[in-house]
């Protein structure tokens, strides 16, 4: 039982910090007192409780809001549910996502508003999301994974042999994703066919999957480690397949008198501003150092690491694997010492001859170390308040050498000064006219100091390798 339980925790840092498919987290951490009143909730209302929790609540953005409603209501009037009524929320995340439950609640990320580059795009992932509805993916999806759920649940209690377990859990979880794939597919077709009838420019679709698929690549290049080896087991089928599908599709719906609305310069006018990449009000990564401002402190990862900031947690991973990092924040009781909080269970076989206390920049704390069949862990909670922040710092070889390569980054652990606080400004999209002589690298040197500027600029503005944006033309950059 021990053994499992550290390869799931170990494992599930290694796969959060690679970036995970779209899905939903299977339970989320309440705080005590709010878990009665999630229960009380009727099932949707649950659900929506459970999404704004795992994407960073909802966004207020009245402008790209009122955009997107007006969307909504010209895209259902031309489909064959026109009874159907659909509520969009705005989530504060930076991923690149959107989706739908079975009661036509629509869910689009910022992250996706600001990838998209006009009107057509924005038009093609809403008619998408509702073909899903409409086709009733949504609530199909709802069952098989409470099927797979279940399945998992009997598998695990009635079978003594840990391998044919993850066997047959694994069948269970490729037959959904196969399904799944084809119902993308069609959400696609059906999606393109209501974009086109409500006006829009067909192949709207393709280009967002384009830009999604170069997005793809740059966050791989970030991170040091390839997402589309997610592609397997993802519920959606690779970008490349979509992209020639959307395409395909796309044709069918081409008029003789020219492509339908874009309509480029009333999109961006309404994502102007919009904050883009991670809110510093939740805590933001820059390179190895991760800063939260409402909190007041700051930390660095260990060389060669790639930080993640999920509504959980901060979740790290070094480059080739072999070793993670996961913080948290989690309540302790005041009584409560930390060598005993260490010891109290939340993770097994933690060495208490290890345990020792500590003080980090002024705060109390305390460290000790666990071992599972493969992985070692450094353990570290620091009390700030009513509060303790949990490291999880995991290495599967080289246990020595990688204890002290945490310590090391646990010794950075300190409080912001006040005018690092002052000066945590998220980042916002600006529109911004090319002017003659401008170059791809000149308009990227705006790019608020993030890695690969011009690869960023060009996925932002979905251009091409070769593609050169015009005179004239409105292109999207970074301001602080």
């Amino acid at each position: 039982m021990a053994g499992r339980k550290f390869a799931a925790v170990a494992s599930g840092a290694l796969v959060l910090a690679l970036g995970a498919c779209s899905f939903l987290p299977d339970r989320q951490v309440l705080l005590p007192g709010e878990v009665k009143q999630a229960d009380a909730q009727p099932p949707t209302q649950r659900e929506h409780l459970r999404i704004l929790a795992a994407y960073g609540g909802a966004y207020d953005d009245p402008k790209l809001q009122t955009l997107i409603s007006q969307t909504v209501e010209r895209l259902v009037a031309v489909t064959e549910r026109p009874e159907l009524h659909y509520k969009v929320t705005i989530l504060n995340s930076p991923a690149v996502n959107a989706f739908a439950l079975p009661t036509g609640q629509l869910y689009v990320t910022r992250g996706l508003a600001a990838l998209a580059n006009d009107n057509a795009e924005l038009a093609s992932v809403l008619a998408h999301e509702m073909a899903h509805v409409i086709a009733r993916h949504a609530a199909i999806r709802e069952e098989q994974a409470r099927q797979a759920a279940a399945i998992s649940r009997v598998d695990s209690e009635g079978s003594t042999d840990p391998q044919s377990g993850a066997l047959a859990l694994a069948k269970t979880k490729i037959s959904v994703a196969t399904f799944s794939r084809a119902q993308e597919f069609e959400a696609d077709g059906i999606g393109v066919g209501i974009a086109a009838r409500a006006g829009y420019d067909p192949f709207g679709a393709a280009r967002f999957l384009a830009s999604m698929g170069r997005n793809a690549d740059l966050k791989s290049a970030s991170s040091g480690s390839d997402q589309r080896s997610l592609d397997f087991l993802s519920s959606h089928p690779t970008t490349p397949e979509r992209v020639k599908n959307a395409h395909s599709i796309a044709r069918q719906y081409a008029v003789p008198g020219g492509p339908g609305e874009r309509d480029k310069s009333t999109f961006l006018a309404s994502i102007e501003g919009l904050v883009y990449g991670e809110d510093p009000s939740q805590g933001f990564v820059r390179g190895r150092r991760f800063l939260h401002p409402r909190l007041g402190f700051t930390f660095t990862a260990p060389e060669g690491f790639t930080l993640d900031n999920t509504a959980q947690a901060v979740l790290g991973l070094r480059e080739g694997g072999g070793a993670a990092l996961r913080l948290d924040v989690v309540r302790i009781p005041p009584e409560q010492s930390l060598p005993n909080y260490l010891t109290s269970g939340w993770i097994e076989r933690v060495d208490r001859d290890s345990i020792e206390e500590l003080t980090l920049d002024g705060l109390p704390a305390a460290t000790g170390v666990a071992k599972g069949d493969d992985w070692s862990f450094r353990l570290y909670a620091i009390r700030f308040r009513n509060e303790a922040f949990r490291f999880i710092f995991a290495s599967k070889h080289d246990a020595g050498e990688s204890d002290q390569m945490f310590r090391a980054s646990i010794g950075t652990f300190r409080h912001m000064t006040e005018a690092e606080i002052n000066a945590a400004k998220p980042l916002r999209l600006k529109i911004t006219e090319v002017a003659p002589g401008d170059t791809v690298d000149r308009l990227a040197a705006h790019m608020g100091g993030l890695d690969h500027p011009i690869e960023r600029f060009r996925v932002l503005n979905g251009l091409d390798a070769g593609a050169r944006p015009k005179p004239g033309d409105q292109v999207k950059t970074l301001t602080e």
